[in-house]
């Protein structure tokens, strides 16, 4: 398939992979910040052509797994009102709660509705005035524009039975957070493309230059990633930290203005909890003021934080951060699947244990793209 096909060849992929084996002098870490990218290296078998030395290990690029317990048992909390219809992405029914999650809910007769986009859930609500209708509204910046797009319409026309229950997280401050941990190991960063087409990329060279690491945008194919890869070794070989685009194709320096814009008009940055990370400083979205009658937040009450042990036996709070894998888990694929999950990563489709769990439950070779 044209757009596909070139950037899944496989003698490319294999030339990438010759170069890297001849450039890379001395161990180095690579964190890819994106699930998309996560699947098509377990997929793909992508680790499995680096170089002894060349490691790559996952970041918190799934937004549905770094959604603290307590949003996910505020949103079970508000569809258990019967005047609610909660709308949420698919993937997010399933991620455990507390003592529940949204797909158990429904089941018990809770009107929890899947949908595609926010959009959807503001014309059902213009469609049952006399029911409130909340959206989950989880995401990275790829998806801030369609929740700002919800809630600047929802004010215009006045649909005020319409909120949303905002989970929005930043990326960058997540990144900063990891390079100051005192366990990090990471050397570079692969970034995500589809994160960079709204944001743009000159917003990491502060981060590159803060914490001498390369930082280069990157798409989701195979030969996608290895040039990312080659591009970070490149720069870590000659000593450089710089950001570099390798997704042209897709990624603008400033982004998408008109989209920046209106998150800009609708949101406000704020400190953010992440699973498995604490809360961290200016790394989330939250609606400004003069749109608290769409805040589900203020109109059903703040979410309250879950008792400390509830997190369980989990370890997804180090996968997230890149500093354990899925096999390191003792419950992967035993305890822990995706039909009965204990964690969010082994739920979405972005998860890097449902990655593992998909392409990596046995020892695996890389494949050809």
């Amino acid at each position: 398939m044209k757009h596909i096909d070139e950037y899944r060849d496989a003698a490319l992929a294999r030339s990438l992979a010759q170069h890297l084996a001849a450039r890379v002098s001395r161990p180095w870490t690579l964190m890819e910040v994106c699930g998309g990218q996560t699947h098509a290296i377990a997929r793909f078998g992508l680790d499995q052509l680096l170089p002894p030395g060349l490691t790559l290990v996952h970041g918190p690029g799934c937004p549905v797994c770094v959604t603290p317990l307590a949003l996910i048992d505020a949103a079970i909390a508000i569809a258990r009102r019967e005047d609610v219809t909660l709308c949420a992405y698919g993937d997010m029914l399933r991620v455990p709660g507390t003592a529940s999650d949204l797909l158990r809910e429904r089941a018990a007769g809770r009107d929890v509705r899947i949908v595609y986009s926010p959009m959807d859930a503001l014309a059902l609500a213009e469609a049952q005035p006399d029911r409130r209708v909340v959206h989950f509204a989880v995401g990275f910046e790829t998806t801030a524009p369609a929740h700002a797009m919800a809630a600047w319409q929802a004010r215009r026309r006045g649909v005020d039975n319409f909120s949303l229950l905002v989970a929005q997280v930043l990326v960058p401050p997540a990144m900063a957070a990891i390079l100051d941990a005192p366990d990090n190991r990471v050397d570079g960063f692969l970034a995500a493309g589809h994160v960079c087409a709204i944001t743009g990329w000159g917003g990491y060279r502060e981060l590159a230059a803060r914490y001498r690491v390369p930082i280069v945008v990157t798409g989701f194919e195979p030969v996608d990633i290895l040039r990312g890869i080659v591009s970070c070794v490149e720069q870590l070989e000659s000593g450089q930290a710089q950001v570099e685009n390798a997704y042209r194709r897709a990624v603008r320096e400033d982004g998408q203005p008109t989209a920046r814009a209106l998150i800009e008009t609708v949101f406000e940055v704020v400190p953010r909890r992440w699973r498995g990370m604490g809360t961290l400083p200016a790394s989330g979205l939250a609606l400004r003021e003069a749109y608290a009658a769409h805040d589900a937040a203020k109109i059903f009450g703040p979410p309250a934080e879950p008792p400390a042990a509830a997190e369980g036996d989990c370890i997804a709070g180090e996968v997230l951060r890149g500093v354990r894998t899925p096999r390191d888990c003792p419950a992967f694929g035993r305890g822990c699947t995706p039909a009965h999950p204990l964690g969010a990563p082994m739920v979405s489709g972005e998860g890097a244990c449902a990655a593992y769990y998909r392409y990596r439950r046995t020892p695996t070779t890389a494949v050809t793209p």
